[in-house]
């Protein structure tokens, strides 16, 4: 096991690269996120059908850069929850490798899911349930909130800092499932084009590759987790006081499809995502901060 200082020079380099890569990532990926969230949230009114409505309307009624309305909290969450996700992921690799520095699947696997839930508790619940009070709010004929400070306020006054945490089961299972998934895609997919050869660099085409790859096997295996916690932490989240309650009245009222609304902008969003993510983040850590920060 590296010596304590370095442990934490790399985890502190994995925090900033992760921040860095988040911030960029979001401005080419939000609008997608915005549609996905609007459509998952639609399920009283009805006033779209489906994606592509879902566009014209926003475009519509608020321009293009309607499209963009809330990413400011989503910003600044993706600078928090990247930062704390890959310096989490590169925290709990250094304490669960063994002692020749390697890695077994199983532990991957372990660290990716540890990162995800770290992730879950300090960045996402929070900042997700913030994000989908304030877009749910833009629904009303008359908005209640001014703005992301005035909103942040009237949430926290209104429902204290339990309200913001609503949905945390849901956003941990979400988190560390995704992360698990993706680490260890990503992981097995470099391991095996480098062979036994340590230290081969790959290269960033082949990242947003195996980027791709990762972001897609994750959503295919929780998007009905990311419904339910979307609806847990949405405007009338009150009503549901757990994720099982909250996916039996999905199931009862909407049926086994409402699992899966918002999937097609889901994975095109999270394929952006993962691949820009990880081409950054790798570019950073080995072309940036490898020469600049030993």
């Amino acid at each position: 096991m590296p010596p304590k200082d370095k442990r934490e020079k790399k985890v502190l380099k994995g925090a900033l690269a992760g921040g860095i890569a988040g911030g960029l990532e979001v401005l080419f990926t939000y609008p997608t996120d915005f549609i996905k969230t609007q459509l998952q949230l639609d399920r009283f009114e009805k006033k779209y059908d489906g994606t592509l409505d879902c566009i014209r309307k926003t475009v519509k009624r608020h321009g293009f850069f309607g499209l963009y309305r809330g990413m400011s909290i989503l910003l600044l969450g993706s600078i928090a929850k990247v930062a704390s996700r890959f310096g989490a992921y590169e925290f709990y690799t250094l304490e669960l490798q063994e002692e020749d520095g390697s890695h077994t699947i199983l532990k991957t696997f372990l660290s990716g899911l540890l990162a995800g839930a770290t992730e879950a508790v300090v960045a996402v619940t929070p900042l997700e349930t913030i994000k989908l009070k304030i877009m749910n709010d833009m629904h009303r004929t008359r908005p209640r909130y001014n703005g992301l400070f005035h909103g942040v306020r009237c949430i926290l006054r209104r429902e204290g800092i339990r309200g913001i945490y609503r949905g945390l089961s849901a956003t941990v299972l979400k988190q560390g499932t995704n992360q698990a998934i993706r680490f260890f895609l990503m992981v097995t997919q470099k391991d095996l084009y480098a062979g036994t050869d340590s230290v081969v660099i790959v290269p960033m085409p082949l990242i947003g590759i195996f980027g791709v790859i990762s972001g897609a096997a994750s959503v295919l295996g929780n998007t009905p987790i990311d419904v339910i916690k979307a609806r847990m932490q949405g405007f009338k989240s009150i009503k549901n006081k757990s994720a099982m309650e909250c996916a039996t009245e999905i199931l009862r009222k909407e049926g086994a499809g409402a699992f899966f609304k918002g999937s097609v902008m889901r994975m095109a969003r999270v394929c952006i995502d993962v691949a820009l993510t990880f081409m950054i983040y790798d570019s950073l850590m080995e072309y940036v901060f490898a020469n600049l920060w030993t």
